[in-house]
Order: structure tokens, then C-alpha cells, then sequence
């Protein structure tokens, strides 16, 4: 279709989870439920690395940074999905769409990234503990977090631009529960061949440098791993990157299949379920990962508990 010839709407309509409007009030408590569970557990995650001096270094720094992704991805869908359980109106205007899905992709690129930072944290600590200080310095973190959300907004912007210069010249009605790429090409009447091509190449190549990375730290990890004698300092070593390789297998493989499963086998329903799991579940389980893994946190909690209560 001729672009010039292109009328796209104002607004969007969110057709939303279910069809039910008997089961909106029970997934309404539901959700909000996750929703307070993730504002508290990430932010109290945040606020205790930066209040905990023992909790300043790399890989805790590299965690809250995870967190506040969390927080963002979560808030940029969670807040209307919730409003929307509850209302007969639920459109949402072409712009705020577009914020919508900018700022998703910005902060869930984000985590991709942070993820194969922290691997790459983890191997320097294990296999060059050393010179970890050296390698990890404050100028090193600062330019891995620049290059993180670097190129989460550089990503986010390209699929926002290619996928809101498309037509909507049909139905307005989005049959998802947020503005997310896959059901928006769906009620286009413009060619998404370059939207689809993009989709594949720009996180095809996030994906496969990302989970490369996190593979290849975890190769020198194991190696240097083995190379300890006692029993007890291979456990510790391993202890330490247990809640890293769970966040990530849960983390990417969700990606993987959300966004690389074979045309054939896309499912409106099924993709509504998947983007719950990683935009809600994800980002409240990440912080109990952590925190009921980790024995710095937990000491990090009783001194904050200490501080607030006495």
C-alpha cells in the first residue's frame, strides 16, 4: 500500500487476556497481587544494594540494574492491563501505544544484555580473581551499562519506527493485552515483510551474541571451576552462579520461544500466556532467585531490618 495513501487510527482497542468479563475481577486481584509483589521485591532490591556498603561491587551492581529492567518492562504493561480488567473502555491512543511498546523492548533488551554482563562478571571473579578488581573497575561497569541500555534503545527504536509506519487501515482492535509487535503486525494492511525480517535479524543477533556469551563465560567458569582441589571451594564457586543460570534459562528460553517458534505454530492465546510469563512472572521471580539464593542478600536484609526496626 501506497504510504501516502495511509489513514491510521488515533487509538487502539485491547481486546485483552479473555473474553470472559466473569473471570476480570478474579484475574484482576490476581495480577495486582503480582504487580505489588514486583514493586516491592525489585525495589526493595535496589534499595538494599544501595544502602548495603558490603553490596557495592560488580555483580550486585550489575543485579539492581536488573532489577530497575524488571521494574520498567513490568510497569510499562501491568498498570494498564490491570485498568483495563476493570473497564468497558479500553483504548489506548497511537502514541501511547507507541510509548508502550518503546519502552518495553527498551528494558527487556536490557536484561538480555545485563544477563551475558553478569555471566561475563562471573567468569572474571572465578577465573581471574586476582585481577577482578582491575578488570571490573568503576570505568569497565560504567561503559558495560552504557553499552547495555545502549542498545536496548537503539533496538526499541527500530522496531517502534518500523512497526508504526505501518498502515492500521482495518480494524483497530488489538487482540492482546498490550501493544507488542506480533499482534500489531496482524492488523496491518501493509507489507511486514521488513517488520518480520527485523524481528528475526536485530533479535536473532541479541539473542545469539547474548546467549553465546553467557555459554562461553560459563566454558572458562566450569574450567577454572575444576581446576579447584577441595570440594568446598567448587561448590562455593558454583553456588554463586546457580541463581544467574536459573534467571537466564527461564529468561531466554521464554524469549526464544515467544519469538522464534515456527510460523505455523502461533497462537494468539498461547502468545497472551507467554507474554504474561515474562512481562509479570519473570520479573517477580528474579528477585526471590536472588535473594533466597544468595547469603549476601540475606545478611544485606537483616542489617536493613536491624537499621528500620531499632
Amino acid at each position: 500500500m501506497d504510504i501516502r495513501n495511509c489513514s491510521s487510527p488515533t487509538e487502539f482497542l485491547l481486546l485483552g487476556i479473555t473474553n470472559n468479563p466473569a473471570m476480570n475481577v478474579a484475574l484482576f486481584t490476581t495480577f495486582l497481587l503480582v504487580y505489588l509483589i514486583i514493586l516491592m521485591a525489585n525495589l526493595g532490591m535496589i534499595t538494599l544494594i544501595r544502602m548495603d556498603p558490603q553490596l557495592h561491587t560488580p555483580m550486585y551492581i550489575f543485579l539492581s540494574h536488573l532489577s530497575f529492567s524488571d521494574l520498567c518492562y513490568s510497569t510499562a504493561v501491568a498498570p494498564k492491563m490491570l485498568m483495563d480488567l476493570l473497564s468497558e473502555e479500553k483504548s489506548i491512543p497511537f502514541a501511547g501505544c507507541a510509548l508502550q511498546l518503546l519502552t518495553f523492548y527498551i528494558f527487556t533488551d536490557a536484561e538480555c544484555m545485563l544477563l551475558a554482563v553478569m555471566a561475563f562478571d562471573r567468569y572474571k571473579a572465578i577465573s581471574k580473581p586476582l585481577l577482578y578488581a582491575v578488570d571490573m573497575s568503576s570505568k569497565m561497569r560504567s561503559r558495560l551499562l552504557a553499552a547495555v541500555y545502549l542498545v536496548g534503545i537503539t533496538d526499541a527504536l527500530v522496531h517502534t519506527s518500523l512497526t508504526f509506519r505501518l498502515c492500521f487501515c482495518g480494524s483497530n482492535e488489538i487482540n492482546h493485552f498490550f501493544c507488542d509487535i506480533p499482534p500489531l503486525l496482524l492488523i496491518s494492511c501493509s507489507d511486514i515483510q521488513v517488520n518480520e525480517l527485523a524481528v528475526f535479524i536485530v533479535f536473532g543477533f541479541i539473542e545469539l551474541s547474548t546467549i553465546s556469551g553467557v555459554l562461553i563465560s560459563y566454558c572458562y567458569i566450569i574450567s577454572s571451576v575444576l581446576k579447584i582441589r577441595s570440594t568446598e571451594g567448587k561448590f562455593k564457586a558454583f553456588s554463586t552462579c546457580a541463581s544467574h543460570l536459573t534467571a537466564v534459562a527461564i529468561f531466554q528460553g521464554t524469549i526464544l520461544f515467544m519469538y522464534f517458534r515456527p510460523s505455523s505454530s502461533y497462537s494468539l492465546d498461547q502468545d497472551k500466556m507467554t507474554s504474561l510469563f515474562y512481562a509479570l512472572v519473570i520479573p517477580m521471580v528474579n528477585p526471590l532467585i536472588y535473594s533466597l539464593r544468595n547469603k549476601e542478600v540475606k545478611a544485606g536484609i537483616k542489617k536493613l531490618k536491624k537499621k528500620l526496626l531499632f
